[in-house]
């Protein structure tokens, strides 16, 4: 059961990391900006209700960026990607976690820089490595203009919806491509500190901002994603009620033969005076040792087991139907807790019917059969 839960735990935590990684918690920007896929429209960093975000509790950061749409050409192909400018203080521990080469953009507060990073994806299809030139074209009108990168890194998130387009590189890049002033950005993400808290949030930020402002959850942005990820909560009850089950009828059915072993002695413990009560503690607490021992020796393999997969990741998986390269775990202590708490007292409940045929148990019968 640990196993099991902790598999699918992990599972939806690394997936829901990987897809706020890209778009944070929370996003804010202007409401025009909807009616555009590659093109943001000019967000003030320095207006008024910049400042509120931040005084909300629950706000760990806020940070920048801007998004436009273009394409990548070389020799021989051309690919369309969406270029996400972030600012020079942005949250890049997601991108470091899952580079699998080189390095991040150096961003300084003086110029813009003209490295980008881009996913393993599109640098196979390509064929462009670190410190190869990325010539790009965005479009401005009816125009477009040419820009040309230099790659200082690649990432690789296994999640395709993002790999295949996403290049990631300086904000001013896009200001400039855009033509606006430059405090301006795309929009702003929001960063919280209890993502269970991300609703309560959401609805504090619609509270600051201005009817020409949008604050969208990365929940109500990626719905279909999400809820495909709630649903697995429910193949982790069904695999808790099975396994339970079977512990279940497991420990009944040891303790039944105790019952049918002992008969004799039972006899005889009531013949001396003892009470049907007293009697089935005494196979309780049995059973409860039984169940004990049992529960600490799976905790410990689990632990063992979980801890070999999650350094050494030696259990793989299809990351184009997975999303992922590897069985993740998550190894929280709760889990060992409610499991284990959760089926010694489903054991015992579950034991009182089997010890309740003790009080049907006769004493000069099993005395005259012995």
């Amino acid at each position: 059961m640990i196993m099991s839960v902790s598999i699918l735990r992990g599972f939806q935590k690394t997936i829901s990391e990987k897809v706020v990684g890209f778009g944070s918690h929370i996003i804010v920007r202007n409401l025009a900006s909807g009616n555009s896929i590659y093109q943001d429209e000019p967000f003030d960093t320095t207006c008024a209700e910049v400042a509120k975000i931040r005084q909300i509790i629950g706000v760990r950061k806020v940070q920048f960026f801007a998004e436009k749409g273009g394409m990548v050409k070389t020799a021989n192909q051309i690919h369309g990607i969406l270029f996400k400018g972030i600012s020079h203080d942005y949250d890049t521990s997601f991108f470091s976690s899952n580079m699998v080469e080189g390095v991040l953009p150096s961003f300084t507060d003086s110029t813009a820089s003209n490295e980008v990073i881009i996913s393993h994806t599109i640098a196979r299809k390509l064929g462009l490595g670190v410190g190869d030139k990325l010539r790009t074209y965005f479009w401005s009108g009816d125009n477009y203009r040419a820009r040309a990168f230099k790659i200082s890194g690649i990432y690789n998130t296994d999640l395709n919806e993002f790999d295949e387009h996403y290049i990631v590189g300086d904000l001013r890049q896009v200001v400039r491509l855009n033509e606006w002033e430059p405090q301006m950005a795309g929009g702003c993400e929001i960063l919280v500190k209890d993502f269970n808290k991300l609703s309560s949030i959401t609805n504090d930020v619609h509270e600051v901002i201005g009817y020409d402002l949008e604050a969208v959850s990365i929940i109500d942005k990626n719905q279909t994603l999400f809820a495909w990820l709630g649903l697995l909560n429910s193949n982790i009850v069904l695999i808790i009620v099975i396994m339970a089950l079977v512990c279940i009828v497991s420990i009944i059915s040891a303790l039944l033969i105790m019952i049918f072993e002992k008969t004799s002695m039972i006899g005889i413990l009531k013949t001396l005076g003892s009470q049907n009560w007293s009697i089935q503690q005494i196979f309780l607490i049995k059973s409860a040792q039984i169940v004990g021992l049992g529960i600490v020796i799976g905790s410990a393999i689990a632990l063992v087991l979980g801890l070999i997969q999650q350094h050494f990741h030696i259990l793989h998986l299809d990351p184009e139907s997975y999303s992922v390269g590897y069985v993740p775990i998550d190894l929280n202590p709760t889990i060992f807790i409610v499991i284990a708490a959760g089926t010694i007292i489903s054991c015992l409940f579950a034991l009182l019917l089997p010890t309740a045929y003790i009080s049907t148990i006769k004493p000069a019968k099993t005395i005259r059969f012995e």
